[in-house]
């Protein structure tokens, strides 16, 4: 069985120690998906939501949120983020959401492509829900890492 490097001796979770991993660079990419309904969506298309710009708000949130990921999530180390980049497109049914966070550190970023995918929906669905409490947060997913020791890894490569 694989040792679980987040258990201590005890079966407790601990943070672990990434002291004498070297610094590499590290990428990593994340998506999710808002379902919209077609009122809410050509609102937010023409850009007279309730709250405002819906696809400006969401990239800054899901920027910050890469940030304080370590905040957030209890385990994760701080990184030193280089970039983080949130691509957010309306499609037929909803909101694509893309962030793609870059750094170099001793561990990966993709906890912070998760967290920045994650909350850039959420403040979708907050700048939307006066005009659509059924939208629905769906796909949210890592695409792809780089960097460190376990090297390249891709969801197509997977497929």
């Amino acid at each position: 069985m694989t040792e679980l490097t987040h258990l201590d001796d005890g079966g407790r979770a601990r943070m672990v120690d990434v002291g004498g991993k070297p610094v590499t660079a590290r990428e990593a990419v994340a998506e999710g998906f808002v379902t919209v309904s077609p009122r809410a969506l050509e609102a937010a298309r023409r850009g007279d939501a309730p709250k405002g710009s819906v696809l400006d708000t969401a990239r800054i949130a899901g920027t910050l949120a890469a940030k304080a990921c370590s905040s957030l999530i209890p385990l994760c180390h701080p990184l030193p983020l280089d970039q983080v980049e949130i691509a957010a497109s309306f499609e037929d049914r909803g909101i694509h959401l893309r962030a793609r966070v870059r750094c170099r550190a001793r561990t990966g970023a993709e906890m912070e492509a998760l967290t920045a995918v994650s909350v850039a929906a959420l403040t979708v669905y907050d700048m939307l829900k006066a005009l659509d409490r059924g939208m629905e947060i769906t796909d949210v997913r890592l695409l792809e890492k780089r960097g460190g020791k376990s090297g390249a890894w891709s969801r197509d490569a997977d497929a």
